[in-house]
Parts: C-alpha cells; structure tokens; sequence
C-alpha cells in the first residue's frame, strides 16, 4: 500500500485506505465527503483543526488494510 502523506487531499487519503475515516474521525474531522476534502490538504485540515499532522499521518499509516 502506497504511503499516506500530509501532502494528500483528504479524498486521496480516504481512496488509499478507506478504514483510514475512522482515524481522521478520531481527530475530530467529521465532513469527509465535504468540497475541502478534495482540495485541502492533510496539513491544511490539521491546521484549521488545530490537530498534530505528524501524529495523524502516523496513525493513518497504521490502520491496517482491509482484506477481501
């Protein structure tokens, strides 16, 4: 599986690892499917939500992938 960075778009995280919502959910980002998760950045999101981009990218590297 291809890396999640803070350079991706919400959108592009969420086509990478779908489970990834529910770590992005965890840091208190709730519209995934709004118009700023094609455009925003991981890192621009994190700022506007005051959340640590490090330790999101992390986690949302960690989740596992789905099998079947």
């Amino acid at each position: 599986m291809a890396l999640i960075n803070k350079e991706m778009t919400i959108r592009e995280a969420l086509t990478l690892s779908p489970q990834a919502a529910h770590v992005l959910m965890g840091f208190g980002m709730h519209c995934l499917r709004c118009p700023h998760a094609t455009a925003e950045t991981l890192e621009e999101a994190g700022a506007v939500h005051g959340i640590d981009v490090e330790e999101m990218v992390r986690q949302l590297n960690a989740v596992p992938e789905e099998n079947g």
